[in-house]
């Protein structure tokens, strides 16, 4: 810390030197109406990066709170044929369950994908991929491709059972405009 101060001051003291243009004859300018206005900046920088040097060893950082963990299940309760549909408001959670339940007639299938994951659509994209499950230590569980946990391709899964699953899209704009979904399990 009493580094930081040091580097402070001569930021400050270099900052409100006065200076003058070489044989213009002019008199002594200040650089700025304000002393070490310039110095805010690379202070800022500064403080910031010697804060990030005081956590304790038992304290988790901020880039920790959503490190990768096990999913909550496996990845055998995705697979299967389901009635799907979506709602943007909770008071249409019901009814939208009646809704995919009805879609089973015409159901999305989800399979097996070639190693670990499951094959499913993505968001504007007609090509099926394989997606893995993904937990967090915070007990979120997220299916996408291989990146970490929460990543804008990747959709939350809210809740899950052998019966019904609720899941939306990580990246807000994508589930401002299909909302939460809703699968239904056909035939259970």
């Amino acid at each position: 810390m009493l580094a930081l101060t040091a580097i402070a001051t001569e930021m400050t003291d270099v900052g409100e030197q006065s200076h003058q243009s070489p044989g213009s004859g002019e008199a002594p300018h200040r650089a700025s109406s304000r002393p070490g206005l310039r110095a805010i900046p690379a202070l800022s920088a500064l403080a910031l990066a010697v804060s990030a040097c005081t956590l304790t060893p038992g304290e988790p950082s901020v880039s920790t709170v959503n490190m990768a963990a096990p999913a909550a299940f496996e990845r055998e309760r995705l697979i299967g044929r389901w009635g799907v549909a979506s709602f943007h408001d909770d008071k249409d959670r019901r009814r939208t369950e009646t809704e995919a339940r009805a879609q089973c007639g015409q159901p999305y299938t989800i399979t097996k994908g070639p190693t670990d994951g499951v094959m499913m659509h993505v968001a504007d994209d007609p090509k099926r991929y394989e997606l893995r499950l993904k937990g967090t230590s915070a007990g979120q569980t997220y299916l996408g491709f291989e990146a970490p946990p929460g990543d804008p391709q990747d959709r939350e899964i809210l809740s899950s059972t052998d019966r019904i699953m609720t899941m939306r899209f990580a990246d807000p704009e994508v589930h401002r405009r299909y909302g939460t979904f809703v699968y239904v399990r056909c035939g259970a």
